[in-house]
């Protein structure tokens, strides 16, 4: 979902990406085309919102669709937070650039941040300035705005790592003797079977394994775990793919016109 927000630009635009010191630009007195995309970035660890806890990032991709070149500004605005400087780029005929969240945090002074970070960027072309001769005055009729191919394409994955295939191991055993009584008797003396995942040059003990497993399960402490007598019948080896947890969105942004600060 793509949010846009009207207001009224009052604050200084600077160049310090172009230029060798900050130049305002001033005179804003025509209407700015201007496409608003949302962001999400950073990591939620815990259930206290805004989002599912997960890693989220956000990626905005920005074609010219035009035959010749054109300049744009884009802002960062962090929710609650700061306002980033504008930065002024320019794309060539079917040039194409993009940002993702380490731009975005970077503009902002947030490079090394991985908290969660929400906001809005805003590309804006403007009406009345023309990099490569700053006297002229670019105007685009109404009905020809959308100048630019703006896409947002947001990520979101609830796991540390990347899904990948993990080696399972299945356990066939009997059961038998129980002196815990927790155990049903119907399961006494019965084949039975676990599936664990299956950890690369480690040794483990089998039998202990599925004595956690159990204690798990029918609330059987360590201290209790002499009292169960079981035996191994067989292990097999498989591989499996971890779940993954993983979402996907890809957004469209369209322009607006907004009427710049004639003051």
């Amino acid at each position: 979902m793509i949010f846009t927000i009207s207001f009224l630009v009052t604050t200084t635009i600077y160049l310090d990406t172009v230029f060798a010191e900050d130049k305002t630009i001033s005179n804003h007195n025509e209407r700015d085309i201007t496409y608003v995309a949302k962001f999400v970035c950073g990591s939620i660890m815990d259930g206290t919102g805004p989002l599912r806890p997960g890693h989220y990032n956000t990626d905005i991709s920005i074609t010219n669709k035009q035959l010749s070149k054109i300049s744009f500004f884009w802002t960062v605005s962090v929710n609650d937070g700061l306002i980033s400087h504008s930065t002024l780029m320019t794309l060539d005929h079917q040039e194409s650039t993009g940002f993702d969240c380490r731009d975005i945090k970077k503009v902002v002074g947030l490079e090394n941040s991985t908290s969660h970070l929400g906001g809005f960027v805003f590309i804006t072309i403007p009406q009345n300035y023309d990099i490569a001769n700053p006297n002229a005055v670019v105007q685009h009729s109404s009905d020809s705005i959308n100048l630019l191919d703006v896409q947002v394409f947001f990520t979101a994955n609830a796991l540390d790592t990347l899904p990948h295939e993990v080696a399972l191991e299945k356990i066939s055993f009997y059961i038998l003797h129980d002196d815990t009584g927790k155990i049903p008797k119907h399961m006494i003396k019965t084949t039975l079977d676990v599936t664990l995942e299956s950890k690369l040059n480690v040794i483990t003990d089998t039998e202990r394994k599925v004595k956690e497993i159990l204690s798990k399960t029918y609330d059987i402490s360590e201290n209790e775990f002499d009292k169960i007598e079981l035996r191994i019948k067989n292990v097999s080896i498989g591989v499996g793919s971890m779940i993954d947890d993983h979402a996907i969105s890809l957004s469209i942004v369209k322009p607006q016109v907004y009427l710049q600060d004639t003051e």
